[in-house]
Order: C-alpha cells, then sequence, then structure tokens
C-alpha cells in the first residue's frame, strides 16, 4: 500500500474513531480519532515535501 493510501485510510480510521467517540460520549475515543487525523495530515505534509525535493532534484538534473 502506497503511503499516500496508509494516510487516507488513518485518516478515515480516525474520523470513525471520533464519530464513534461522539456518539457514545466517549470523549477519550473521540481524542483518540481526532490524533489519528492529525497523524496522517502530517505524514502527508511529509509525503508533500519529500516529493517537492524529488522534483526539484528531477529539474536540476534534467539534461535536455
Amino acid at each position: 500500500m502506497s503511503d499516500r493510501a496508509s494516510n487516507a485510510a488513518e485518516d478515515l480510521k480516525g474520523k470513525a474513531k471520533e464519530g464513534a467517540g461522539k456518539a457514545t460520549g466517549d470523549e477519550q475515543l473521540e481524542a483518540e480519532g481526532r490524533i489519528d487525523q492529525l497523524k496522517a495530515g502530517a505524514k502527508d505534509k511529509v509525503e508533500d515535501a519529500k516529493d517537492a525535493v524529488a522534483s526539484t532534484f528531477n529539474d536540476a538534473t534534467d539534461d535536455d
């Protein structure tokens, strides 16, 4: 599974946890869901940075 797909799955899991926590009044589960979503978002930012570095490197080393 790609990193981006894994991050999307973690985000969805977090949303489900948060929703279940809200529905049941379980504040800890709700907080865990928000944390999962934040982690997935942070991982996406890392992937964006990696892509930007790779793109810059590829542009700099392109021998047209």
